[in-house]
């Protein structure tokens, strides 16, 4: 059971639970099972604290100290965590899943079975730390370093470690899954003493730069729509496949002030393109203003057409405010308001499909 005062000292004021730490620096905070969700704790001293199922979950701890503290179980899911100091924490079974740790210290962490599923780790330091079991699907290691860390039965899918530093110099205690999905996401740019260590088989290692080579860059795009016109994306999808496109979809039925799907930035930036689907009914949903604003990032950042919008009727036309009016001004949409005429829906495809394919470089 947590020390209550402990907690109440902790959310009052950062600044005053600080000069406690260095008041007293013998006593060890106990915050087992706190809940302190959505908290402000930007840069606290969380050194040595005991905080073993507590809820951290979209908290902002933001160049927090939290050296050698225990967050076994903990939850920390959609934490911002962006350069704090988790050197030597035990986070074992910790739930990190969409948590910012970018620039974090985690050296020496015990990260064992965590779950680190879409969570960002860029320039994190990683070196040491133990990630036996840890499920990283999606994460961003981009520049994250793992010098000897601690690699057995961790599951590196959906990932691009053509930048992760320190590759080589891991120790394998155990196989590990490497996704075919990581290898073409890495451009096959991956450290072969890596690759052999997780038990990636040596025949498919020497063949890793044939099976890439082409094919550096796979294809994808994400059709983004409002469950009403599930039909209508449906079919785009079924076009798409047949002419060589890979792509996914999913509905979104999310009623205006709903929460935002907390993996919506990963899944515009794990695909090259994003469809989006305009009807009366997707633009007055609040998800689409992400999705919108993350696909047109990547486009400044990587100076490519991301962002392919369509309608299905003219209820864009009449909205003239944020995303929308948007669009308007910087995108020809293509116009699929007669999509249930065959003649019509074709003319409008093939249209698509050239602006897409011409988009690839």
């Amino acid at each position: 059971m947590a020390n209550q005062r402990h907690i109440k000292l902790l959310r009052h004021e950062v600044d005053a639970w600080n000069g406690w730490r260095e008041k007293s620096p013998e006593i060890q905070p106990d915050l087992n099972g706190a809940n302190l969700a959505w908290a402000n704790l930007m840069g606290a001293n969380l050194s040595g604290a005991t905080l073993s199922e507590a809820d951290l979950s979209v908290a902002d701890l933001e160049e927090a100290n939290l050296s050698q503290a225990r967050l076994a179980e903990a939850n920390l899911n959609n934490t911002n965590l962006s350069r704090a100091d988790l050197s030597g924490a035990n986070l074992s079974r910790a739930n990190l899943s969409g948590a910012n740790l970018s620039g974090a210290n985690l050296s020496g962490a015990n990260l064992s079975q965590a779950n680190l599923q879409w969570t960002n780790l860029l320039w994190a330091n990683l070196s040491r730390a133990d990630l036996s079991g840890a499920d990283l699907s999606g994460a961003n290691l981009d520049l994250a370093n793992l010098d000897q860390a601690t690699i057995a039965y961790s599951v590196f899918g959906d990932i691009d470690l053509s930048g992760t530093k320190g590759l080589e110099t891991t120790y394998h205690q155990g196989p590990s899954t490497i996704g075919i999905d990581t290898i073409y996401r890495s451009k096959g740019k991956i450290a072969e003493a890596f690759l052999r260590g997780a038990g990636v088989p040596d025949v498919f290692i020497r063949h890793v730069a044939a099976l890439t080579k082409e094919e550096s860059k796979y294809y994808s795009c994400f059709i983004s729509y409002a469950f009403q016109d599930e039909a209508f994306a449906q079919r785009l999808h079924n076009d798409l496949q047949q002419n060589g496109i890979r792509c996914w979809f999913a509905p979104k039925n999310l009623t205006i002030g709903a929460d935002i799907h907390p993996t919506t930035d990963e899944t515009v930036r794990v695909h090259d393109k994003l469809l989006l689907v305009m009807s009366e009914h997707s633009v007055q949903s609040q998800w689409i203003e992400q999705e919108v604003e993350t696909a047109l990032a990547q486009e400044q950042q990587y100076g490519e057409l991301i962002l392919f919008p369509v309608r299905l009727d003219e209820a864009v036309k009449g909205v003239y405010s944020q995303w929308p009016a948007l669009i308007l001004n910087i995108r020809d949409i293509e116009d699929f308001s007669q999509w249930q005429d065959a003649q019509a829906y074709e003319q409008a495809f093939q249209r698509l499909l050239i602006n897409i394919k011409a988009s690839k470089h």
